[in-house]
């Protein structure tokens, strides 16, 4: 059934503010907001920009149903919320994981600006601990293998430019650090946060990289583009993670369009996940031959900067699932 158009979006697009990140993160919408039942114990939480985007006369449109509770989130669907190991044995310090011998992951933020729904960390949000710099910083030096740091969450761009900035100068000053991974949504859900100070800051240590996760072309707006072409031009490769989503970009023309879009802007189509095995999400998955389908169509269709690696993370494994 098709939604009308929320009240409080008119009056929030026209906002003179509407272009600040910060504004745009203490006006983040909830389940209350926009007159919708919260089906789930995962919140609902989205920026007014994101928000804006979607196609609220389309109830299956691409970009709404990544931030709309589904009443299929709470069916019993034989998936735990930690295949993964997240909790517990994985954890190196309170919010520091580690899944393989070269890189260590810290939850910088327990919160993100948008949440969602198809999230890998949706039953481990509420309550989880934010990783402690002091920690991290201990975690690298005994750990002589160690040559990356994720820094993630939720999302660690939610947090003020000298927070986001004193973690990064920290860990860069670091010599056997070769990389910073700033793991984040920002670029396709509040591309405003991509001021020129803190591009800048992150640039200046030569070690950061970003990772995001576009999953529809129509995410690549010109404020995304405009965050994109900052970060490139200051010298941050950016890489992308999509999600393979049923009903949202498993048509492979669509993925295929992604991909060709994210190269002109100069990102590299790193991976397309396969939905994570993942209390809630079921609804997402797609059917067993999909994937395979569409990596050979991405290879027939486009050369091999713009064509990412089809995988799976399987829980135990010790790398990422070629499909």
């Amino acid at each position: 059934m098709a939604r009308p158009l929320p009240d409080p979006l008119p009056r929030l697009c026209a906002d003179p503010h509407w272009g600040d990140w910060r504004w745009q993160l203490s006006h983040t919408l909830s389940a209350a907001d926009l007159g919708v039942h919260d089906v789930a114990a995962f919140p609902l939480r989205v920026t007014p920009y994101y928000a804006s985007l979607a196609r609220w006369d389309d109830p299956e449109d691409p970009l709404l149903r990544q931030f709309l509770p589904d009443a299929r989130e709470g069916l019993p669907d034989g998936y735990g919320p930690d295949p993964f190991g997240e909790r517990g044995a994985a954890a190196v310090a309170p919010g520091i994981k580690q899944r393989f011998p070269d890189r260590l992951l810290a939850m910088v933020s327990v919160a993100c600006s948008t949440y969602c729904r198809h999230c890998t960390r949706r039953g481990l949000l509420e309550g989880a601990c934010a990783a402690r710099l002091d920690d991290l910083l201990e975690a690298v030096r005994t750990r002589p293998a160690v040559r990356e740091v994720l820094l993630s969450g939720g999302d660690p761009l939610i947090l003020p430019d000298a927070t986001v900035l004193t973690w990064v100068d920290a860990l860069a000053a670091l010599p056997q650090l070769d990389a910073i991974r700033l793991c984040t949504r920002t670029p396709a859900v509040l591309p405003m946060r991509f001021t020129q100070g803190l591009v800048e800051g992150l640039a200046r240590s030569g070690r950061v990289w970003l990772q995001t996760q576009f999953n529809h072309p129509r995410e690549l707006t010109p404020e995304a583009c405009e965050a994109l072409a900052r970060l490139a031009s200051h010298g941050i490769p950016v890489s992308n993670q999509s999600v393979l989503l049923r009903g949202i970009n498993d048509a492979p023309a669509t993925m295929a369009e992604l991909c060709a879009k994210l190269q002109r802007h100069r990102v590299r189509p790193y991976y397309i996940f396969q939905c994570d095995p993942i209390a809630g999400i079921s609804h997402f998955r797609t059917p067993p031959e999909t994937a395979p389908r569409l990596r050979d169509y991405l290879l027939t269709h486009l050369g091999g900067l713009a064509c990412p690696r089809v995988v799976a993370d399987l829980p135990g494994a010790a790398h990422k699932t070629d499909i």
